[in-house]
């Protein structure tokens, strides 16, 4: 049994990771019903949590179905990501992570994210004086390093663990590989087999099929692994995984009367949380994702993305059940 404090979450969980304009509540709703075991919200920012920043406020929503459920954050200065944590901890989440990992230049050129793997320092000081104050376990998530030159994540981990962190997630790559090349499971797996960790080591990096969760679960012994662009317009990976290594057996892939409903729930549960047309307009990024595969489906995508009705929407997607019904999607 993987445990993060108290947290049960089974004898290998598969973590939905927390993706920027991606791991919202509807995402999340739609992933936890086809097997998520424990999820992130989108990564927020300290500054604009202690600023009342409506964005970073909101991101904060979290549902008690969604449970376990962490806040990530992000940021470069100590004293605001330690009030961030005081607000996080207060949202009553189950944990609390911090992002080490994010490569994008909008937040690793500003100090935070993975920025912070040219700072080990700085690093532990910050994730310190959030240990102090959360009243639930603090979580990392982090990269290799920050170029092939610097690939300090044992380090890292050793110093973590030591001030308090109760489960790391690592992606395979470095900063400065972004989310290109191979992910490198390979100092994943020292990690794991570290005498000196004992605290949960999560995998993250490439997993797309279940196949290859099997391979990296068998090869490098990690506790579980963390899924993020594989489950974009697919969240059935996580059961397709669940199912394959409980019998060897692949699950049918979803129909396309499989993927029409649930991208309907999807666009439904946005719509609520955010409001009609906001809702609307987010949805906009998924439908290609859903439909993934599909002949001649830009047309069906142009409309879904230029119409603000709901009705309208409801029928170009029961258009597209109709048209594909036949055609099985690998």
């Amino acid at each position: 049994m993987v445990k993060i404090g108290n947290i049960e979450l089974g004898d290998f969980p598969l973590l939905l990771a927390p993706m920027e304009d991606v791991s919202d509540p509807p995402f999340r709703a739609v992933c936890k019903k086809n097997g998520a075991d424990l999820m992130y919200t989108e990564f927020i920012s300290s500054e604009g949590l202690i600023r009342d920043a409506a964005k970073s406020v909101q991101k904060l929503d979290i549902f008690e179905y969604e449970r376990p459920i962490g806040i990530q954050l992000f940021g470069s200065d100590i004293n605001s990501m330690r009030e961030a944590g005081r607000i996080a901890d207060n949202a009553h989440p189950d944990l609390i992570d911090i992002n080490y990992g994010c490569p994008v230049k909008q937040v690793a050129c500003k100090g935070a994210g993975a920025a912070l793997l040219q700072d080990i320092p700085k690093m532990v000081e910050m994730t310190s004086e959030i240990v102090k104050i959360a009243t639930r376990p603090v979580t990392v998530k982090t990269r290799l390093g920050w170029d092939d030159n610097t690939k300090n994540v044992v380090e890292v981990a050793e110093r973590l663990q030591d001030i308090g962190i109760q489960a790391l997630t690592i992606h395979g790559r470095t900063r400065s590989q972004m989310y290109k090349g191979d992910a490198d499971w390979t100092l994943i797996g020292d990690i794991k087999n570290n005498s000196r960790i004992t605290i949960p080591i999560f995998g993250n990096g490439d997993i797309d099929s279940p196949e290859k969760a099997k391979t990296m679960k068998d090869r490098y012994g990690v506790d579980g692994i963390m899924i993020g662009r594989a489950s974009i317009g697919y969240p059935w990976i996580f059961n397709e995984i669940k199912h394959y290594f409980k019998t060897g057996l692949h699950l049918a892939p979803p129909t396309i009367a499989d993927r029409v409903t649930v991208c309907k729930e999807h666009l439904d549960f946005s719509m609520r949380w955010k409001s009609n047309h906001a809702g609307i307009v987010e949805m906009r990024r998924h439908y290609t994702n859903y439909f993934k595969g599909l002949p001649h489906f830009k047309e069906y995508r142009l409309k879904l993305v230029t119409t603000y009705s709901y009705d309208e929407i409801i029928s170009i997607l029961d258009e597209v059940q109709g048209k594909y019904s036949e055609l099985v999607v690998a």
